[in-house]
């Protein structure tokens, strides 16, 4: 077995089809039929399932894709080690982060690496936790913040900060009297709310504090795309409830937005910060981890960061 077959073999897992992992490697498709029954045959176990639509990795083709990849990233991080000038950091990190929490922490972070770390190349990937959650599981991230304490067993976690969540909406959306700056559950329940799908996990958060109080959400949009939600929002189409992160941008509070807490809950989601085990995180990594938990801290400390608070432990 040579790493040029594992790289086949997970371009090809990854882009579901012979045909088109061919194209992207440069290679013949015969060619890369020939790699893969190679490494089939030193495994000895079928890989891969193959029909007409495509192909899909068998229960071992799994195992070896999950090993393939943090075996390749590895090698990755070594070679990078090995290339950098004495007394550098260098090597490229990749870091999961929800969409409402690149709102509030993706420039700040990326400006305070690009100072203090050049050599380090950030891959910021952008996702829903759960998706975010089994990268981390895959070993494709280094670093991810999400919303869960146990959303990756047995990996490294530090506690962050805690969200309050708001009903946010228009300044000039007359859905609440511009008096109230408070909103029962009752009250919130009765407003034409556009919330994330059922699979995210902000939307099982409220769903489950509403059904505790028998109270039935009037949803009329779902929308798992953060930035068409809160234009529809803008746009007079209904409330949302989301932390306040939802409407910063740049780090910065966009206008024309009123966040309503709640007056009988206590809405909160917090976020953790996860990291790949000990043995396995590079140096880049390593302190990106630092910084990224640095930044966090200052944009609370500064109340850049609204609607939130630092926990420990």
């Amino acid at each position: 077995m040579d790493l040029r077959q594992l790289r086949y073999f997970v371009q090809i897992v990854e882009s579901g089809s012979l045909a088109k992992a061919s194209r992207q490697l440069y290679i013949a498709q015969p060619a890369l039929s020939q790699h893969i029954a190679k490494l089939e045959a030193e495994v000895g176990k079928p890989l891969l399932i193959r029909t007409a639509k495509g192909v899909t990795p068998t229960e071992n083709g799994m195992a070896l894709h999950h090993h393939a990849r943090f075996i390749l990233r590895q090698l990755e991080q070594a070679l990078s080690i090995a290339r950098q000038e004495p007394g550098t950091v260098h090597g490229m990190v990749s870091v999961g982060l929800a969409a409402t929490t690149v709102c509030a922490v993706g420039m700040p972070f990326m400006q305070r690496i690009r100072e203090r770390y050049p050599g380090i190349v950030l891959n910021i990937v952008e996702g829903m936790s759960g998706h975010l959650a089994q990268m981390m599981r895959m070993g494709q991230l280094d670093l991810a913040i999400l919303f869960s304490r146990d959303a990756v067993p047995d990996l490294p976690i530090e506690p962050l900060v805690e969200e309050e969540l708001f009903v946010m909406l228009p300044e000039d959306s007359d859905l609440v009297p511009a008096r109230r700056v408070k909103l029962s559950c009752e009250d919130t329940a009765q407003l034409p709310l556009i919330l994330p799908t059922g699979i995210h996990g902000l939307r099982r958060r409220i769903a489950a504090e509403f059904e505790q109080r028998n109270l039935a959400l009037h949803v009329v949009a779902e929308i798992d795309s953060l930035s068409l939600l809160m234009s529809c929002v803008r746009d007079g189409m209904g409330a949302t409830i989301k932390p306040m992160s939802a409407a910063l941008v740049e780090g910065r509070m966009r206008e024309g937005w009123r966040t309503l807490a709640f007056s009988d809950a206590q809405m909160k989601r917090p976020n953790f910060l996860y990291s790949v085990d000990a043995d396995r995180l590079s140096p880049a990594a390593a302190a990106v981890r630092a910084e990224l938990r640095e930044t966090v801290r200052q944009l609370v400390l500064s109340g850049r960061w609204k609607g939130v608070s630092l926990i420990s432990g």
